[in-house]
């Protein structure tokens, strides 16, 4: 039950019985929502503003008249106009009582939705050079990449979990050239990595491996037949690398690209490009030089272009280098109406903070590619500053330089990563604090919201204890006489429950999973809250031996908490344990 939902289309109902040339195009901007300040009340729209302009009027002549329909519905006891228009609603205690009965009634259905209907989306996320395991520098756009796929699936959207496999490009000859050190290292003789290639021991085992596979026949045949065998090894032993570490923090994906796959003759890259000239979308002439910083791959002859900026983004792009070989764009361009001609018409890119000046290029690319039917939502996840105790914290180093996806999870636990790393707009750079996330006090958020979870668990074996008989099974709970929650102190925890499913289609839309962290500490705080106050005011204890009724209707509450909470650390991928050690 959506009670935002619900008045929003009792609004738009009163708006049409009034006004019914009003079109559906004007009403979806009719918005219900919390009030900026609770004390305005617990519902506000801006119905009026939106329609009075179109219909002539003022809008708190328009207001004023929506006020006089709903002061017949039971379920508002108060209803003001406000501001230059604004209606604030205060709903009834009775509706509010429905809300927490359908919290029990539907439980993890609670907050889910058919906004999406069915609508396929492809969220690509992560999508590392496969050239080593994972770092610390992946695993936020890993982790939001995850998270937001689970927020738009629960919302209703058919989601693909698509990992794009950059193994095209030179870093994997220098990959394979790394490894061919190790497989002579792994015969017996001693290496020395030169600068520019790979040091970290993860390729170790590749080199064991190839002696186990070809002895030292390898060594006598010429580099330009060796390299495609180890280019064909390595790789897939990184992606298998790469898909343990990602296994760590429960992400998993539906699809892996092979961006070798776009490449060569008769490739996606040359179907787009022939398909962008049939388009009239490429044409031959100069780039004029950047200004400030010039870019590496600006050149400054003549050369085959791509409209972008008739598609939005800020300047023309190449697509073919002065060595006849694709620049990183064509590929882009192809790869994305790959996306489109597989049935994608939303797709999200993560990319890290150095890709920022990407995101108008791809927009472009993506309306050019669907003639404008499909959109892209391109997130830029910001850095992550490593610290302990408020000091950089430098952690082992398995590879090379790199601190490892693994070695903060063996720090801290995936849950911990995952709750903290999304409890942060992902475009605003964060601390990672080793010492707060290990710390078990409110201070630690994922803590002190699993601490909420495991508490409301207590709480009934609580009640086992000090009313003994008292039946809570799930059948007791749905007819438990919620109507007795009455106090200020219940109906504010059932309101922000009421707040959940809003929550989540707002996220949903807004393609922001941190809101689901943030609601869950909330809630998780209102519940600790309730708990105090419970100490000080032996009426509001949930569990009160000589009022069972009470006892049972607060249980319905704590479940409800319960519940909830472990719908959003679903949506997070966090885990919600009943005890914590």
């Amino acid at each position: 039950m959506d009670i935002f939902a619900l008045f929003t289309t009792r609004v738009t109902e009163a708006l049409l019985a009034d006004h019914p040339e009003l079109g559906a195009d004007l009403l979806s901007r009719v918005v219900v929502e919390p009030p900026r300040d609770p004390a305005h009340g617990d519902l506000s729209t801006n119905a009026a503003m939106v329609v009075a302009k179109p219909l002539g009027r003022n809008p708190r002549e328009v207001a004023a008249a929506l006020v006089e329909r709903f002061k017949a519905d039971a379920d508002v006891t108060s209803i003001e106009v406000a501001g230059p228009g604004f209606i604030n609603f205060r709903l009834a205690t009775p509706i509010l009582h429905k809300v927490l009965k359908a919290v029990g009634e539907q439980k993890e259905a609670f907050g889910k939705s058919d906004m999406g209907k069915g609508e396929r989306v492809n969220v690509e996320y992560v999508s590392a050079n496969p050239t080593g395991p994972m770092h610390v520098g992946h695993t936020r756009g890993a982790v939001f990449g995850d998270a937001l796929a689970s927020l738009m699936a629960y919302s209703g959207y058919d989601v693909t979990r698509e990992y794009y496999i950059n193994d095209a490009g030179g870093q994997i000859t220098i990959l394979a050239q790394s490894t061919l050190l190790r497989y002579r290292e792994a015969l017996g003789e001693t290496i020395e990595i030169p600068p520019g290639l790979y040091p970290g021991d993860y390729l170790v085992p590749v080199g064991q491996a190839l002696k186990a596979e070809f002895g030292d026949s390898l060594l006598s045949k010429p580099e330009s037949e060796v390299l495609p065998i180890v280019k064909d090894r390595v790789l897939a032993a990184m992606m298998e690398l790469i898909k343990a570490d990602l296994a760590q923090l429960n992400i998993h994906h539906d699809v892996f690209f092979s961006e070798r796959t776009l490449h060569g003759q008769g490739g996606d890259i040359q179907t787009t490009l022939d398909w962008l000239r049939e388009q009239g979308m490429v044409y031959e002439g100069r780039l004029d030089a950047p200004k400030g910083k010039t870019p590496e791959d600006w050149e400054d002859r003549e050369q085959t272009l791509f409209r972008a900026k008739d598609y939005g983004d800020d300047t023309d792009r190449a697509l073919i280098k002065s060595d006849g070989s694709y620049t990183y764009f064509a590929a882009d361009i192809a790869y994305h109406r790959n996306k489109y001609l597989r049935g994608f018409n939303h797709m999200v890119n993560v990319l890290g903070a150095d890709h920022s000046g990407y995101v108008k290029r791809l927009q472009a690319a993506v309306k050019a590619v669907s003639h404008g039917k499909a959109d892209i939502d391109v997130r830029i996840c910001q850095l992550v500053r490593l610290l302990k105790n408020g000091e950089p914290f430098k952690m082992s180093k398995r590879s090379g330089d790199l601190v490892l996806l693994s070695d903060v999870v063996e720090e801290v636990g995936a849950d911990a990563t995952r709750f903290m790393l999304l409890f942060r707009r992902n475009d605003a750079s964060m601390d990672f604090d080793f010492a707060v996330v290990k710390e078990q006090t409110r201070d630690n958020p994922v803590f002190y919201v699993q601490y909420a979870y495991a508490r409301a668990y207590s709480v009934f074996r609580k009640a086992a204890l000090e009313v003994p008989g008292l039946d809570f099974s799930a059948a007791a709970l749905a007819d438990a006489e919620v109507e007795l929650l009455t106090s200020a102190a219940d109906l504010e925890l059932i309101r922000l429950l009421a707040a959940w499913p809003r929550t989540v289609s707002a996220a949903a839309v807004a393609h922001e999973p941190h809101r689901i962290a943030f609601y869950v500490h909330d809630l998780a705080a209102a519940f600790h809250g309730f708990w105090a106050k419970g100490n000080d005011d032996h009426s509001l204890r949930f569990v009160n031996a000589a009022d069972p009724k009470l006892t049972l209707a607060r249980l319905a509450l704590v479940d409800a908490v319960r519940q909830v909470i472990r719908n959003g650390l679903g949506i997070l991928g966090v885990s919600a344990p009943e005890e914590l050690s």
